[in-house]
């Protein structure tokens, strides 16, 4: 990062005022009337109804709406372990992206933990002020542990973003460079580059979604995943394989797909020579990829590339998904978010880059053409169509499979 930009974030960040949130009152609060009602003895009345009948609370208070923001910062952007505190300008920046692209509500919350059972406590403990829990930059594999118990424990959705939403995204994109470059996604033989949360979630998202278990090879810090490897752990160890195949150049040989979400510059242009014919190379490790895509397309030009910056095409961006699967789960009250909410997130992400693209998305990216294709597998965060597709498909996976306590909103479309 150059200096200037250095100095235009934190300028950003501290300019006018310190921060990036604010919380701002919804009810007017400028007379005697209006301060009996808001404080006492009016707000008694929401109490007792809330006392007498919990679900009144998504009736007279703003849990509906709110969603918790909590890290225990131990996986902060690629920065690693910074601690609680530090990663609290990412918290917020979450937050902006959930009111600006959602319309819902964050608490950022920062959890100076030591163990992850005393950050699972905290969570439970403040659970019943939100209408749903956001999980982020927690280091695997606590994070699966973490996330499995407050699932358990909730009736709310829990839902880390680092594995889901990078999942939700990776899935959408793959299915349509699949379809570009004339793969089926049964036959596709996958590398994966990075076993950490995002990895395995994509992984075990991608499996749902057709890819066979037995054309993945999974490669960690160590080299390939296999079954004699004694130094897995559970999650890892789902992946091993019988394969004579030791290190990432072997893997990627004859691979159709590659799925880098590890590290900067760990694959060369020789490496994707390897590949088989139309490949489709996901480099996604911020804020350089495994491979730049000026390189891969030099090295390959049959391939589809995505990554996760916003200054090359096919930006894998989660902000694509966790403002809208939230909005949709909140807006059925949903218990969760389960696998088949995500996979409906997925589709309706997916089907939305097929279709053709308004005038104001041109605008926003100072483009004047762009359609599905080779350069464009997956819909911009600033496309306003996301919020009446993917919320409706959501809510309507969350009905289907019996975890919704509101009925299909009236507003969505039929």
């Amino acid at each position: 990062m150059t200096n200037d930009l250095k100095k235009a974030a934190l300028d950003y960040h501290a300019l006018p005022k310190p921060g990036k949130i604010r919380v701002e009152s919804t009810k007017p609060c400028a007379s005697q009337q209006d301060l009996a009602l808001a404080y006492t003895p009016g707000v008694a009345e929401p109490v007792r109804a809330i006392a007498a009948d919990p679900e009144a609370a998504y009736r007279y208070t703003s849990k509906g709406n709110l969603v918790a923001v909590i890290t225990d910062g131990t996986a902060v952007l690629g920065l690693g372990n910074v601690g609680a505190l530090a990663g609290k300008p990412v918290m917020e920046g979450k937050a902006v992206l959930f009111k600006r692209f959602a319309d819902i509500d964050v608490f950022d919350i920062e959890v100076d933990a030591r163990t992850p059972q005393e950050f699972i406590n905290t969570v439970i403990a403040i659970a019943p002020t939100f209408g749903g829990i956001n999980l982020e930059d927690i280091a695997a594999p606590a994070c699966f542990e973490i996330e499995a118990a407050l699932r358990a424990k909730l009736d709310i959705p829990v839902f880390h973003d680092d594995q889901h939403g990078t999942a939700t995204i990776i899935g959408a994109a793959l299915l349509n460079a699949l379809e570009l470059q004339g793969k089926n996604i049964a036959d596709a033989r996958i590398v994966g580059l990075g076993a950490g949360a995002a990895g395995i979630a994509s992984l075990n998202l991608l499996i749902e979604l057709g890819v066979r278990r037995a054309n993945i090879l999974l490669v960690d810090r160590n080299g390939v995943i296999h079954s004699g490897r004694s130094d897995l752990n559970p999650h890892k160890r789902a992946f091993a394989v019988e394969t004579p195949k030791r290190t990432l150049a072997d893997a990627m040989r004859d691979a159709d797909v590659f799925l880098g979400v590890s590290g900067a510059n760990l694959v060369s242009p020789e490496m994707l020579r390897s590949m088989a014919a139309k490949p489709v190379v996901f480099a996604l490790a911020n804020p350089d990829p495994e491979i730049s895509p000026k390189l891969a397309h030099a090295a390959r030009g049959d391939l589809i590339m995505a990554c996760g910056r916003s200054d090359y095409p096919n930006q894998v961006n989660n902000v694509l998904g966790f403002p809208f699967i939230f909005r949709g789960a909140l807006d059925v009250r949903a218990r969760t978010i389960n696998q088949k909410m995500q996979i409906a997130a997925v589709h309706a992400i997916a089907a939305l880059a097929r279709l053709p693209v308004p005038q104001e998305v041109l605008a926003a990216y100072q483009l004047t053409q762009l359609a599905f294709g080779r350069d464009y597998i997956i819909p911009k965060p600033l496309d306003p169509r996301l919020l009446a597709t993917v919320p409706p498909a959501v809510a309507r996976a969350a009905i289907e499979t019996g975890v919704a306590r509101a009925p299909y909103p009236a507003h969505y479309p039929a």
